[in-house]
């Protein structure tokens, strides 16, 4: 049985250190598998402790210039840091510069020549380099590159070239022929860059962090034994007891609420617009926001199994389930960079060999190449985007379980749905009231709410919530109940008998008149449960009841409908009546009724056999045989439902089906940024070959150009962090 651990890395910047890390690490005996968060620094290794220890993994990454420690989720505090380490790349870059301004500056001033000292290498004929401006060159290469060095000497000795290796090789070419200026260039701007980037990286892993921090660290509550109120971290509040939270407070941890009246904004987890009502027996969730009441409610999770916390852990996790994109960019870099050095060489040795070109003009060259081709701008942009899309979503109330399921989201041409639940609310509500015999609405739900109080059917709890909802329960006394099961009811209400059933039940009590039945019957067809109320002369009424549509499902059909997805397939148990009554509601294009949980996988890998990319959303239960038969599958309402979260690949975390077109709206915006990064980063890169095989870029200047694209993939791929 193996064991999993996490490291948190420092030097873990971009997806070249990931490849090291995986010839270093993955190559140790006993190491089973592992997986990286870039932007929170962290790899997950899963090993077979009776072969390697996590003491033996920290030393394999202490061999590739970085440092491992074991990560413990969070929960710890971070260890106080001195300045160096909070800011030592910082000091290492302004090091550089002065250093790089002063050499730059002692030549002009020795020499009296801007033109000399910008072109000092160029005609070594011409003067000699001062020493003064010698040593300060030099200082601004070895504090330029002094996180750069241990990386690259551990690619030269794996043989695993990478942007270390790459921009070292250039910065010791440039010496070697003289261009002590570019030498000193190129490694101040390429550390620079790694800043820039460190920093703008470091802006998607604060949106993360802003996720944890939705949650107060301490909470209140009522001490069991001795009834005082004590506060404590959220970590040491025991199951069971009753915590307090004040109007305007953050809810602490998940509960049901005892006492009190009041609307929590659920908007940081769920993305709802608008206040929940919450009264005694209602969910609360940690992260949210009470409202202008105060409440009382029962902890009933932990502080690291709280819905919130699921979510982080689910959106952390999720980074380790790479994109296709992200695969793809991975793959090309492992073959790309070992190219860039094979063409540098070729240019450095063929035309001078062959077109009796100057050796050192080719040679120059070849470093721009090498410096061009550092992958870094290409290998950043995925990740970037890939993990920004995943919080922006999570924010929305969108969790998505990795990169590869929002691209796929973005890619889907069919969609199938489950009808309770999903389609529909999940419960029986009364839809129409039609009364007979100058009776009016008021009467017939007052009536038929006393005679239905002492049953547990779901037709009378519809009925009683109805008469709830509308006021309309008068204080009606009931007296001498009988009830027929399966059928009905009658009482004694007002000196008369009156009687509530089913359809069949009022044929048997001989009331039924062709009107009466012509109404029942078309109740019947559109997929409604008729409840007929009445006494000894005559039916005074019908009540309808059925499931009822939620209000965006026919918004949710047009919408899907304008992105192009289609057919939308309703999947049902339920009888053909029902299913054909609610399909036709909701606007979908087919349906499938009476099927067993077989019978829906079937439909769902027809649909993928006709369509290719097909999602299926059900509740994440009854559904997930055919949602694993789809490409992915979206659960509703997965606040609360920890088999929802388990079970889909995408989780709504309100009961809310218009964030489905929000969510491919989203993943192709996602799509459209990942391409916008890759064709961005490979074009400039093209571009900046082809001027270097003509000898128009200098090496600052190749630098320069990649430190820029570097900053404006990331860039990009930050905007998705917006709303």
């Amino acid at each position: 049985m193996g064991s999993k651990t996490s490291f948190k890395i420092t030097g873990l910047c971009c997806g070249e250190e990931v490849a090291t890390l995986k010839k270093a690490v993955a190559s140790r005996d006993g190491i089973l598998e592992l997986d990286f968060d870039i932007l929170n620094n962290r790899m997950i290794t899963s090993y077979d402790p009776g072969r390697i220890t996590p003491q033996g993994i920290i030393s394999a990454v202490a061999e590739t210039g970085m440092k491992a420690q074991p990560w413990d989720g969070g929960k710890a505090p971070e260890p106080q840091e001195s300045l160096w380490q909070r800011h030592s790349r910082l000091i290492m870059v302004i090091i550089s510069g002065l250093f790089l301004l002063s050499g730059f500056l002692s030549h002009w001033i020795l020499h009296g020549s801007l033109v000399e000292a910008l072109t000092a290498g160029n005609d070594q004929k011409a003067h000699s380099l001062p020493l003064a401006s010698l040593v300060f060159y030099s200082g601004a290469v070895i504090s330029g590159a002094w996180f750069v060095i241990p990386k690259a000497i551990f690619a030269a000795r794996r043989l695993r070239p990478d942007m270390n290796f790459l921009m070292t090789l250039a910065v010791i070419g440039a010496m070697l022929i003289g261009e002590w200026f570019e030498a000193a260039s190129v490694a101040f701007l390429f550390a620079l860059a790694l800043l820039l980037e460190h920093w703008s990286v470091g802006r998607a892993r604060r949106a993360i962090s802003a996720l944890m921090a939705l949650t107060p660290n301490t909470a209140r509550y009522i001490c069991p034994n001795d009834g005082d109120i004590m506060e404590k971290p959220v970590e040491s509040v025991p199951l069971g007891v009753t915590a307090l939270v004040r109007p305007g407070e953050k809810i602490p941890l998940d509960g049901i609420v005892l006492k009190g009246f009041s609307a929590v904004n659920q908007a940081p987890i769920t993305g709802e617009s608008i206040p929940v009502e919450k009264e005694p027996g209602d969910e609360l969730f940690a992260g949210t926001i009470n409202g202008d009441g105060a409440l009382e409610f029962e902890v009933t999770r932990p502080a690291d199994d709280t819905v919130l916390a699921r979510i982080i852990h689910l959106v952390q996790d999720a980074q380790a389930r790479r994109a296709p994109s992200e695969q793809w960019v991975e793959k090309f870099a492992r073959r790309y960079t070992p190219a860039m050095i094979l063409l540098a060489l070729g240019v450095a040795l063929l035309p001078p060999l062959f077109l009796a070109g100057g050796w050192i003009d080719w040679f120059y060259r070849a470093l721009v190449i090498l410096v061009i081709a550092c992958p870094c701008a290409l290998v950043i942009s995925t990740p970037v985007s890939v993990v920004s899309s995943l919080t922006a979503a999570a924010r929305n109330g969108v969790l998505i379980k990795g990169g590869m399921y929002l691209e796929a989201a973005g890619r889907i041409r069919a969609l199938a749905l489950d009808k309770t639940g999903t389609l529909t609310r999940g419960e029986p509500e009364v839809q129409h009231i039609v009364p007979f015999h100058d009776h009016s609405e008021a009467e017939i739900l007052a009536r038929a709410a006393a005679l239905e109080t002492h049953s547990d059917h779901p037709l009378a709890r519809a009925i009683l919530h109805k008469a709830s909802q509308e006021g309309f329960i008068s204080p009606l006394k009931a007296e001498n109940f009988q009830v027929f099961r399966g059928k009905g009811a009658q009482a004694d209400m007002d000196g008369r008998r009156f009687w509530i059933g089913s359809h069949r039940f009022m044929e048997e009590v001989g009331e039924e008149t062709p009107e009466v039945h012509e109404k029942a019957e078309t109740m019947e067809d559109a997929g409604h449960s008729v409840v007929a109320l009445g006494h000894e002369e005559h039916v005074c009424g019908l009540i309808s009841i059925a499931d009822g549509l939620r209000d965006e499902s026919r918004g949710l059909v047009d919408d899907l409908h304008n992105l192009g997805i289609r057919p939308i397939m309703m999947l049902t148990g339920d009888n053909a009546t029902t299913a054909r009554a609610v399909a036709e509601l909701a606007g979908v294009d087919e349906y499938r009724a009476e099927l067993l949980p077989e019978d829906k996988v079937e439909a769902v890998a027809e649909l993928t056999r006709e369509h290719g990319q097909v999602a299926m959303v059900g509740d994440g239960v009854n559904d997930a045989p055919a949602m694993a038969a789809a490409t992915f599958g979206i659960a509703m309402g997965a606040m609360g439902t920890d088999a929802a979260i388990e079970t889909a690949d995408i989780a709504l975390m309100a009961d809310d089906l218009s964030k489905i077109p929000w969510l491919v709206r989203h993943s192709r915006r996602t799509l459209k940024i990942i391409q916008q990064n890759i064709g961005f980063a490979l074009g400039v890169k093209l571009i900046f070959l082809a001027f270097a095989f003509l000898g128009d870029v200098s090496l600052w200047l190749a630098i320069a150009a990649d430190m820029g694209a570097s900053l404006l993939v990331v860039s990009n791929g930050l905007r998705l962090l917006k709303k």
